[in-house]
């Protein structure tokens, strides 16, 4: 078996694992729901929050790392359609009400009237958008803010957070995604590098998606943005 072979067998495990853990995970979310949805208001413990938001961050990190791998053997198919912008969006808050709650976050969406609809893959956009939602809760004193408008043609979903924003290393790196871990936040980039790659898979007439972080908008902490044309 040559080192190429090896190498495909061995992330195929690694892959199988990954798939067998979001399972377990999604089973023990389940299970804690259904714990929680018996408990009154007065006995749920003050941690609620903190458990909910790194149960969505680890089922975010391993519905990444199946896609990148899916990606690299070329089984990550793209089924693209119209989806209302309105209605994808709020759905993604929905998902995550839990979590705004018990954090303190007050978390709101704002769609342009003249950009009602995106052409895209809703799975894979929904998972990219839940990693950018679970980034924003970890930094976000108080707001969360989820923008739709259009630029040059393109629909650009914008994911702005109240916090300190991002490092301005990270900026003037966002090109170079997987950077290491960052032992101070324990950062690897792969989210960002998710983000890229689906966003590249999305392209019209020549015109390939992509990301930009920055720092600034309406709330003044960090500003990621996805384009999509």
């Amino acid at each position: 078996m040559n080192e190429e072979q090896q190498a495909l067998d061995f992330s195929t495990v690694i892959a199988s694992t990954v798939h067998d853990m979001k399972n377990s995970l999604a089973m023990l979310m389940q299970a804690h729901g259904q714990w929680q949805a018996r408990l009154s208001e007065a006995q749920r413990a003050p941690e609620q929050g903190v458990i909910d938001y790194h149960f969505a961050h680890l089922n975010g990190m391993l519905v990444q790392l199946l896609g990148l791998y899916k990606l690299g053997v070329n089984q990550l198919p793209l089924q693209p359609a119209y989806h209302e912008l309105d209605d994808f969006i709020e759905a993604q808050l929905v998902s995550h009400q839990d979590v705004f709650k018990s954090r303190g976050i007050s978390a709101t969406y704002e769609v342009d009237p003249l950009s009602p609809l995106g052409f895209f893959d809703r799975e894979l956009i929904a998972s990219v958008l839940a990693n950018c939602i679970n980034n924003a809760l970890r930094y976000a004193r108080h707001a969360l803010l989820i923008t739709v408008s259009d630029e040059e043609g393109q629909v650009v979903l914008s994911v702005n957070d109240d916090g300190d924003g991002y490092p301005q290393a990270l900026i003037e790196r966002q090109d170079d995604y997987l950077q290491g871990i960052n032992q101070s936040s324990g950062s690897t980039g792969l989210g960002l590098y998710f983000a890229g790659r689906i966003a590249q898979l999305h392209q019209r007439n020549g015109v390939c998606g992509h990301t930009r972080i920055s720092n600034g908008g309406p709330l003044g902490g960090g500003l990621f943005k996805l384009y999509l044309p």
